[in-house]
């Protein structure tokens, strides 16, 4: 029998691969956090959707940071969660296909739930 976490974050993330170091602080912050045992649910916005997508964010590398592919694998390993944008993935011409695989499409209403569960917000 699992315990659920006591402390929740929230990452939004609204930088893609036009800001590496912005793109990847989301994810390298959700990982520690998870480390720590608490509730990670990263929100992508924005170009930032854009990293969720297969093919891009093995291509995203910011100096004196792992790579963004190997920091999104530790997120999906870890359970973290990972929220995106619906209409910006939609003006984008990207479907859910083609995201990875715990990617999950929301809408405005699912962000603000998930902020007012939560015990921080960021944002990057």
């Amino acid at each position: 029998m699992s315990e659920e976490k006591s402390e929740k974050i929230v990452i939004f993330g609204t930088h893609g691969p036009e800001d590496p170091e912005l793109a990847c602080l989301p994810f390298v912050i959700g990982n520690a956090a998870l480390v720590l045992e608490v509730d990670v649910t990263i929100m992508l916005q924005g170009s930032a959707v854009l990293i969720a997508k297969e093919g891009c964010h093995e291509h995203v590398f910011a100096a004196g940071l792992p790579p963004l592919s190997d920091l999104i694998k530790d997120f999906i390993e870890q359970g973290g969660k990972l929220l995106i944008c619906s209409p910006c993935i939609q003006e984008r011409k990207i479907t859910p296909d083609m995201l990875v695989k715990i990617a999950q499409p929301v809408k405005a209403a699912r962000a603000v739930m998930e902020m007012l569960e939560a015990t921080q917000v960021l944002s990057y």
